[in-house]
């Protein structure tokens, strides 16, 4: 699969970037920026690379099969679905949208150029989430009763993307959907109600949330904030057991991925998965979806689902 890049974000630069150049079967062969400055930063990974100086003319180009786009928040939906009717296939980074409403727009133009279309929700790629799942689901820590889910970072920049509002900056937009899409793609359950939510806003973005929410049999609490010192976790606690994920988020840079399962017995085990990059499995698993049609952990489908949870914290704070 031929790869194109809309945009020079350091996130693709640093990450994706190089996740595509990695992964088998895949090939980075072209980049859209105004800067050539910028452009030195990936053909120093990727040799030969094709740099287009606007979008458009990355979608017109004949040799790229699919594009990833790490724009601004707010182009997302836009560019997504220019790419679909430009006749590619499109891995877009999250939120994939604003609001719910808006990804319908997404999968009406995925169903309608017949190409594959997903959010980057990449930790649903990570072997130690589907490790979760099975794990969950399979009764190992009994009924669940709750899980608690908390992302944290300080970042008090002004001029940083994520701290403006008219680009869709903000901790919920920016880390809400992983406290919210990592409990739901474990318990395989859909929110009742969001039942309680706090949300602190600066300069015109929310940089603190804190939330509570009813699931079929169980209880939430989530916690995102973009002005706190740096932390993640993710836990399931059942009535046999607790399952909790260290590094849930950014494995391999925040810390080693490594799930801990403790029961009854007073019996405790550690999973661990060091040097997996998700990222990689991410692109190899798009390439799997879009041109063999095999299963994919997180279709357009489910991220409605999270960014529509992701509404009702919103509606709740209000």
């Amino acid at each position: 699969m031929r790869w194109g890049i809309l945009g020079a974000a350091n996130f693709a630069r640093q990450h994706m970037g190089p996740a595509i150049h990695a992964a088998k079967g895949a090939e980075l062969v072209a980049l859209a920026t105004s800067d050539p400055v910028k452009a030195t930063g990936f053909s120093d990974f990727a040799p030969g690379l094709r740099v287009h100086s606007d979008y458009d003319a990355l979608l017109a180009d004949d040799g790229i099969d699919a594009v990833y786009i790490p724009l601004p928040n707010h182009l997302h939906v836009d560019w997504t679905i220019k790419a679909l009717e430009a006749g590619k296939h499109v891995l877009c980074e999250k939120p994939i949208a604003l609001k719910a409403e808006d990804i319908d727009r997404v999968i009406a133009a995925r169903d309608a150029s017949g190409k594959f279309a997903a959010e980057a929700f990449m930790i649903t790629h990570h072997p130690q989430f589907a490790r979760a799942r099975e794990l969950v689901q399979g009764g190992k820590i009994g009924q669940l009763r709750h899980v608690d889910a908390l992302f944290s970072f300080n970042n008090p920049d002004a001029g940083n993307i994520r701290n403006k509002p008219d680009t869709g900056g903000g901790a919920l937009p920016d880390i809400g959907v992983y406290v919210l899409g990592a409990a739901r793609f474990v318990t395989g359950a859909e929110p009742v109600a969001v039942t309680h939510a706090r949300v602190d806003f600066e300069g015109g973005v929310d940089v603190f949330a804190q939330f509570a929410a009813e699931f079929e049999g169980f209880t939430y609490s989530g916690l995102v904030s973009t002005r706190m010192q740096p932390a993640q976790r993710i836990t399931f606690h059942g009535d046999k057991g607790i399952l909790t994920m260290t590094a849930p988020f950014n494995a391999g840079v925040y810390d080693q991925a490594e799930l801990v399962i403790e029961t009854q017995n007073g019996s405790r085990t550690v999973e661990r998965w060091p040097g997996v990059n998700q990222y990689v499995l991410q692109v190899e698993a798009f390439a799997a979806a879009a041109l063999h049609g095999a299963d994919y952990a997180c279709p357009l489908e489910f991220s409605r689902g999270t960014q529509a949870m992701m509404d009702m914290v919103y509606a709740a704070g209000r």
